[in-house]
């Protein structure tokens, strides 16, 4: 499935005739290298919003960029802090300084839409920033007709699925660090790095409203995880991942009049 949408499986000449003639939506995953608690591979954030970003492709007929792999530096209170082992963080700048590059690279390359596919919640106004510099540098250019669109991917789940997802109530986005969704979603797409025997079943974290620095760790739970895991599914994974799937292929619609295309079946998760 990936080689037709992923760039970098793509000869040049191959690239630069898709780009020239199909005039597509290049989408950008960035992600982090981040600690998932004790029953998740620590590259959750780089290849959940890159097998999303693969799925909406196909089905819209654009390209993948290959992932940024490392992201802004993981806080306590929505990803466990940046001082876990295996936690491997950027600062701002720098992340800011690589999403600016890249976006500049690919508009030399002629492409004029984008979407920025977020995994990494603390990524959020780091690609925000970069992406605003890379459009006042194109602009200085005279590259004006560059459009970006930024997709939490997270954001796209209905209603139903949270419903379904969490019966006993839906703890927030900051707190499902390692919780029922990112660990639904590897079950579905790749169960061979899921340990359901450690999946955390601690209470969620409990933080204050303020933010103090260094930051409290005691009460930051030893696992990683900021709330309990124990009940993702497969089939939850599932229904996630169709939910991001579609949502998102109707934002580059809604966004770009990109084309979706009937959805195709698959056979296998990855």
């Amino acid at each position: 499935m990936s080689d037709a949408v992923r760039i970098e499986h793509l000869a040049w000449p191959v690239y630069d005739r898709r780009v020239r003639e199909d005039e597509p939506v290049v989408i950008l995953p960035v992600g982090s290298l981040e600690q998932h608690g004790p029953h998740l591979p620590m590259n959750c954030d780089a290849v959940i919003p890159t097998t999303l970003a693969e799925r909406v492709a196909v089905r819209t007929g654009n390209l993948v960029a290959p992932t940024i792999c490392y992201g802004y530096k993981s806080q306590p209170k929505s990803g466990g802090g940046n001082h876990f082992t295996g936690t491997t963080s950027l600062d701002a700048a720098t992340l800011v300084a690589t999403v600016r590059d890249v976006i500049r690279e690919f508009a030399r390359h002629g492409v004029r839409k984008m979407a920025v596919i977020d995994g990494h919640y603390e990524n959020n106004m780091f690609l925000v920033e970069g992406i605003d510099l890379a459009l006042r540098e194109l602009g200085r250019d005279g590259i004006e007709d560059m459009r970006i669109a930024k997709l939490p991917y997270w954001e796209y789940v209905t209603p139903a699925t949270i419903d379904y997802a969490w019966p006993d109530g839906f703890p927030g986005w900051p707190l499902e660090h390692a919780g029922v969704m990112e660990t639904s979603v590897m079950l579905y797409l790749h169960p061979e790095l899921v340990d359901m025997a450690k999946a955390p079943r601690h209470a969620p974290a409990d933080f204050p409203i303020y933010d103090l620095y260094p930051p409290d760790l005691s009460r930051i739970p030893s696992s990683g995880a900021l709330s309990p895991s124990h009940i993702a599914t497969e089939e939850k994974g599932r229904r996630f991942v169709d939910d991001y799937v579609s949502g998102m292929a109707g934002a580059l619609a809604e966004a770009f009049g990109a084309k979706i295309r009937s959805r195709r079946k698959s056979t296998h998760a990855g």
